[in-house]
């Protein structure tokens, strides 16, 4: 008798698990729980679906420069803007700039990285900064982006000139730099060594700081302005740059031909006119080995989407995509090369 009462027992069980299971209003697991997987499952597949570019990217490490230049501030808009547009993660990092950068793509710890152009050659050459390491040559082009101005800052109104910087505190990059070659090749113009001067070897965030506690009396800033060391001072200091005269930027171009002319406008500070000074590309490199979806989606997701870019940073409105082909010093990656081509555009590869 107790054996066919237990097995009445699991059968009626039996029965109200499966009539739970076809959507009865018991609790636990619901038919409600179970239509959520596959709602999720569509989200995920729309958000796919409306990403464009190449499919297969990967997860991307960007060095940029410090949190108050140009390359952060400008890195985080094109990382996050590459992120949402295609499969492609990239994550913009703070980093000690342009040597610092090439230095952590070889090392393998990022893949894309932010160099000025006259670094960059230098590295591909193995010149000036890299004389001692020698040639790094495991890394190509993807694309220049913008202009980087020379920017001579200072708080002393009675410097109006490069010659004024004799015997004056001046603060030139951190040594090493991309900054402090820059500084020694415009003093070099003016006549002047690094001997002249009071040198000091800054950040551009130290060096601002510096500037507003009257420590130096001028700062060589390289970066796009506006700057956001220089913006930081002009809200609570009057700053002025230093204009170069066409007489010392045409002998500077003549001997380094990585410079070219360039003019600050004078809103970008609030300054009483237009300054005139030399420039050197901003250009994104990528390891060879990073995956050509990837340095193809990079491309795709910044010229795509220029103007979500241009909202969001002012250096957005100097994208082009016969700037971003231009560089003739380095090779181009086969990713990169792909995207332009499909834009009609030819760069030379390895």
């Amino acid at each position: 008798m107790k054996k066919r009462l237990a097995l009445a027992l699991a059968a009626v069980m039996t029965f109200s698990l499966a009539f739970t299971g076809c959507g009865g209003s018991s609790s636990g697991s619901s038919s409600s729980d179970a239509a959520a997987a596959p709602a999720a499952e569509d989200t995920a597949e729309v958000a796919a679906a409306n990403k464009g570019g190449m499919d297969g990217g990967t997860s991307l490490q960007f060095t940029t420069g410090g949190d108050q230049g140009t390359y952060y501030g400008f890195g985080g808009v094109l990382a996050s803007t590459v992120t949402d547009a295609t499969s492609t993660t990239v994550t913009a990092i703070t980093s000690g700039g342009s040597q610092a950068n090439i230095e952590a793509l070889d090392a393998g710890d990022a893949q894309l990285g932010f160099v000025q152009s006259d670094v960059m050659a230098y590295a591909y050459d193995g010149t000036r900064l890299f004389e001692e390491t020698g040639a790094y040559g495991n890394f190509s082009t993807v694309a220049a982006l913008y202009m980087e101005q020379v920017q001579l800052v200072t708080i002393d109104p009675a410097i109006t000139s490069v010659a004024d910087l004799k015997g004056k505190n001046v603060s030139i990059g951190a040594a090493g730099s991309g900054t402090y070659f820059n500084a020694l090749d415009v003093l070099g113009a003016y006549g002047l060594t690094e001997a002249d001067i009071n040198p000091t070897y800054q950040s551009f965030g130290d060096s601002t700081e510096a500037l507003q506690d009257g420590k130096i009396d001028a700062a060589f800033i390289v970066a796009g302005a506006p700057t956001t060391a220089v913006t930081s001072l002009a809200a609570s200091k009057t700053v002025y740059l230093v204009s170069l005269d066409d007489e010392h930027i045409d002998a500077l171009i003549a001997s380094s031909p990585f410079y070219s002319k360039s003019t600050i406008p004078a809103d970008a500070y609030g300054l009483q006119e237009d300054i005139n000074t030399v420039a050197v590309g901003a250009v994104v490199i990528a390891r060879d080995d990073v995956a050509e979806a990837d340095v193809y989606n990079f491309l795709y997701g910044v010229f795509e989407n220029l103007d979500s870019i241009t909202a969001a940073h002012a250096k957005g409105a100097e994208l082009s995509l016969e700037f971003a082909s231009s560089v003739t010093s380095v090779p181009y990656h086969a990713g990169a090369a792909k995207y332009f081509s499909e834009k009609g555009i030819t760069v030379a590869t390895k």
